[in-house]
């Protein structure tokens, strides 16, 4: 059954009606409260004691839990928190004070209280009171089952985690044994904004985003990831240990933070747990652990938690992130800047207007309408979906190209275009309804992601969503070179042979163990513009030898009928040359 919205235990109901329904006084049932549990003002006031005791009095009926999006809630089993204090104690951690910043149930407390024998104080922190009540009740139905285990000072804070004055708390602490533990939401700032949710921070660009990375992608935080910043900032420099249960995402950001915020953490640990199991979710997330008041660390160590078997470590090898260590050894070499520079493809967030397709000749568009336009502004399309063979000269969709640079005035397409122009202003209302503050303030049917390098004839792509270490040649399609959109990073060229040069670069063996050296599986993009950038194409081309380009430049030929040779290899590796080298060579030095 349940009370306040919460779910009580028998022995707890029982408990109660032995030994509350003659106690009058708030004073009196606080102190037997206190007495049996060690939670601070079990009930806050006479209010509270006198409609639980007539709820105890009525049948209670179970009552639809609401729904917990908007505050990010994936509750810990009892079983799980259990065995993660136990991880806890086993590597010899014994706590004095133990905070859980967003408390829940209270289950993670109650495995504190069940592992930890020194505890002198609890803090717990929730903002939904029904929870509130149930981490209460949780904690006497425990001490009711164990009378004899040692009863902390406890205090439940029914407060939102964003607006807790942690750096006040760490003060009053700053000379005991912390251990901060729990499972803070796994949601991101932009989930909780179109929930219309108030539990959220203060809006503040709090990693000091610059341009659009503000406004788009990299300024999308998880959540659970600002409140661990907010912890290590107020905490660091308390003797002690956080434990939290977060999205992989969130560790790799903060051991990659590390190089310039320099928390004072150490024995920094990631030990990976089973997300569907424990909370029917489709997320990489696990056990992060690090000690606290230590001298900064900047890499982690990753561990299976079922079976403690030790996976690899990633981190900062002197000024390089990788995500493992000991593979990046082999080809740090190739670490460096490409000589080219990588690209995103192009961003229009209306696909049902801006992509099309050709049924019997006739471009389509994905509200089935018949589209009669002018061909001039129209290109073929690749998606990530697309990049999968080695060799691409043909797509399945088509895209408008409204602009061939960023801020360009889209006027000229009443003039020049005006049946295009006029499917588009038709469609008007549809580009109006676009979300991004990119496009405001911008031309009418504005794109991004376009420059004269979406123009060059060849390219060399990738998906930017998938796992997969492939790139591809993308070759043009009737005379018109072909776009990609905004999940596929490319680099152009003019010349077939450098773009095809390029491609065997990147397929080589040393490309891929260097890249698996260095992206996170698990990441939400696992190639980005700042992970290509680190491929060294010029030392890539020093470290791969010539029989091997031979070979590979002849199976190309060989299945692309592309009959090519090796005339420009020589042009194409000075291209690549640092003007640096090139003056020593001139200087003879």
């Amino acid at each position: 059954m349940k009370i306040f919205e919460a779910n009580i235990s028998i022995l707890v109901s029982e408990f109660f009606k032995k030994n509350l329904f003659n106690v009058v006084s708030i004073e009196n049932a606080n102190e037997l409260l206190k007495q049996t549990t060690g939670i601070k003002e079990f009930f806050s006031d006479e209010t509270e004691l006198i409609e639980l005791k007539e709820k105890l009095s009525a049948l209670i009926s179970c009552v639809k839990e609401p729904d917990r999006a908007e505050y990010g809630d994936f509750q810990t089993n009892s079983e799980l928190a259990n065995k993660v204090a136990s991880r806890l104690k086993e590597q010899n951690v014994n706590p004095e004070i133990i905070i859980e910043p967003t408390c829940g149930k209270g289950n993670f407390i109650v495995a504190s209280l069940n592992n930890f024998s020194h505890l002198k104080q609890v803090i717990g922190i929730e903002i939904y009171k029904p929870y509130v009540w149930e981490s209460k009740f949780n904690i006497l139905d425990f001490f009711l089952t164990n009378p004899s285990f040692n009863k902390p000072k406890i205090e439940i804070f029914h407060y939102n985690v964003f607006d807790f004055d942690f750096k006040k708390l760490s003060k009053q602490i700053a000379n005991s044994n912390l251990l901060i533990i729990g499972n803070p939401p796994w949601v991101t700032n932009s989930q909780l904004g179109s929930l219309n949710s108030n539990n959220l921070p203060k809006k503040a660009n709090f990693k000091n985003q610059n341009g659009l990375d503000a406004i788009t992608g990299k300024g999308n935080f998880d959540i659970a990831e600002y409140i661990t910043l907010s912890l290590l900032e107020a905490f660091q420099s308390i003797n002690g240990h956080l434990a939290l249960l977060v999205k992989n995402t969130v560790i790799k950001n903060v051991v990659f933070d590390q190089k310039t915020k320099q928390y004072f953490i150490g024995s920094i640990q990631k030990h990976c747990i089973d997300s569907k199991k424990e909370f029917n979710v489709s997320v990489e997330a696990s056990l992060f652990f690090c000690k606290l008041n230590a001298n900064p660390e900047y890499k982690c160590k990753e561990f299976n938690f079922y079976n403690k078997k030790k996976y690899l470590n990633f981190g900062w090898v002197n000024s390089k992130f990788v995500s493992n260590n000991e593979n990046y050894i082999h080809t740090q070499s190739i670490d460096g800047i490409c000589p080219f520079e990588w690209r995103q493809g192009i961003k229009h967030d209306c696909s049902s207007v801006m992509e099309l397709e050709k049924t019997n000749e006739h471009f389509v568009n994905k509200l089935n309408e018949n589209v009669v336009i002018e061909s001039d502004l129209v290109y073929g399309l690749l998606k990530s979906s697309d990049l999968k063979n080695t060799v691409i000269n043909y797509t399945r969709k088509y895209t408008i190209v409204t602009q061939s640079k960023v801020g360009q005035e889209t006027n000229y397409i009443k003039h020049k275009y005006p049946e295009t122009f006029q499917y588009l202003f038709r469609h008007s209302s549809i580009f109006q309804l676009r979300k991004s503050s990119i496009y405001k303030g911008k031309p009418q049917f504005s794109i991004f992601g376009v420059g004269d390098y979406s123009f060059m004839p060849y390219k060399v792509a990738i998906s930017g969503l998938y796992k997969t270490f492939h790139f591809t040649l993308v070759l043009p399609q009737n005379d018109k070179p072909v776009m990609l959109d905004d999940t596929c990073y490319f680099i152009g060229f003019e010349k077939i042979e450098y773009a095809v040069y390029a491609i065997i670069l990147l397929n080589s063996p040393q490309s891929e163990e260097f890249l698996q050296s260095i992206t996170f599986p698990d990441a939400k993009r696992v190639f980005t513009k700042d992970v290509l950038m680190r491929i060294d194409l010029h030392r890539l081309a020093l470290i791969c030898t010539m029989k091997y380009i031979k070979n590979q430049l002849n199976c190309m030929n060989d299945k692309y009928k592309l009959n090519l040779d090796l005339g420009l290899w020589d042009n194409f590796i000075e291209k690549m040359t640092p003007i640096k080298e090139k003056q020593l060579k001139l200087f003879g030095q």
